[in-house]
């Protein structure tokens, strides 16, 4: 499908991008939002302290519009903001306030911070509360670690109440590791059918980006299955990510497997010859992946999916397909045969079970 993209004028008054970051991050919004708002009115109302700036501030950074929106994540980050509180709180009583005070302050909570955790914005995090404690007056010692706490508290409670849509953005990264699969292996295929060699090196190159796709799909589905194990309202979507979980297994071997069969690609292409029954051979197998990816939506498709890599799969003897080939050329069918295993067991078959839906050869 051929897709219009705007140039010109028409590209700068495009508002598409912008729409969809908003859509993308609507109900990331509502949950700092309403999550700020009650953490600021819990510790005002409740708690009694007249301006709980670090209630909202804490829940704010905490949740944030990163992707990640792991409790653990989050727990980590309410952790790192209440160290350079509770410093600051004591350089308070000790000391008192003032711009050394603030200085040593700061560069003690910084050392803890690094000393507690290896991630660099856990340190900045918490160095940034530090000077916030420092620089505004507190009514009673360690009230401000209080506000803190019930941020803390209230990040971690909207995150289980007012989930983020785990589905989406790990579907969506799914859907990019395929699609970018298809386009290095059509890149290869346009190659071998040309003998261009050129192009066959393309493919490659498409192939080996295909890398940063599966990790932040990866990432994705950690993040939501680990949200999905937290909130209530979502446990039932975890055997769907589970499942997602393993064809994402199963693709990372695949395009490492896509990656061996590029490089053979280039290799042969090399020569300048036409290959057209290799060629075909690899983009039958693509038009089985591009079911195997639509099964992602819809789990009824994973049976035909299948089914489609098992006609290929049965006929991946190099000896059968090219029986007056170089050997260069039986090679490039051989890497074939691990890659539609690897898609075999993206659609729910054991590896043992796919490999032995091969030829012997």
């Amino acid at each position: 499908m051929t897709q219009v993209v705007p140039t010109g004028w028409r590209a700068r008054l495009d508002l598409r991008p912008q729409l969809s970051r908003v859509r993308g991050s609507a109900l990331a919004i509502v949950q700092i939002t309403v999550a700020a708002a009650a953490a600021w009115a819990f510790a005002h109302y409740v708690v009694g302290h007249p301006a709980p700036l670090l209630a909202a501030t804490v829940t704010i950074t905490s949740l944030g519009l990163v992707r990640d929106a792991r409790p653990r994540r989050v727990l980590e980050t309410v952790v790192g903001m209440l160290v350079g509180i509770l410093v600051a709180e004591g350089f308070v009583v000790l000391v008192g306030p003032g711009w050394w005070q603030l200085a040593l302050a700061l560069g003690v909570t910084l050392l803890v911070a690094r000393f507690l955790s290896p991630y660099p914005p856990f340190a900045i995090m918490a160095g940034v509360q530090a000077c916030i404690v420092m620089s505004l007056p507190a009514t009673e010692p360690f009230s401000r670690l209080i506000d803190g706490a019930v941020g803390g508290v209230a990040a971690l409670a909207v995150t289980a109440l007012i989930p983020r849509n785990p589905r989406r953005e790990e579907a969506r990264d799914g859907h990019a590791v395929f699609a970018a699969a298809d386009a290095a292996a059509r890149t290869i295929v346009q190659a071998l059918r040309r003998g261009d060699a050129l192009r066959a090196a393309r493919g490659l190159e498409k192939a080996r980006a295909i890398a940063p796709r599966i990790d932040e799909w990866r990432a994705s589905l950690d993040s939501g299955l680990a949200v999905a194990g937290f909130s209530p309202w979502l446990r039932p979507q975890r055997a769907e990510l589970r499942r997602h979980h393993a064809v994402l297994q199963a693709m990372d071997f695949a395009t490492r497997n896509l990656r061996v069969v590029a490089r053979r690609a280039v290799y042969l292409c090399d020569d300048g010859r036409r290959r057209p029954v290799p060629a075909e051979v690899l983009a039958e197998l693509m038009r089985a992946a591009e079911l195997v990816g639509e099964s992602l939506d819809d789990i009824a498709l994973q049976p035909a999916a299948r089914e489609a890599v098992r006609a290929v799969a049965v006929r991946l003897d190099p000896a059968q397909i090219l029986p007056d080939g170089s050997q260069g050329e039986q090679n490039l069918i051989t890497a074939m045969r691990p890659f539609a295993v690897d898609l075999l067991t993206a659609t729910g078959m054991s590896s043992t079970e796919a490999r032995a839906v091969l030829p012997r050869v």
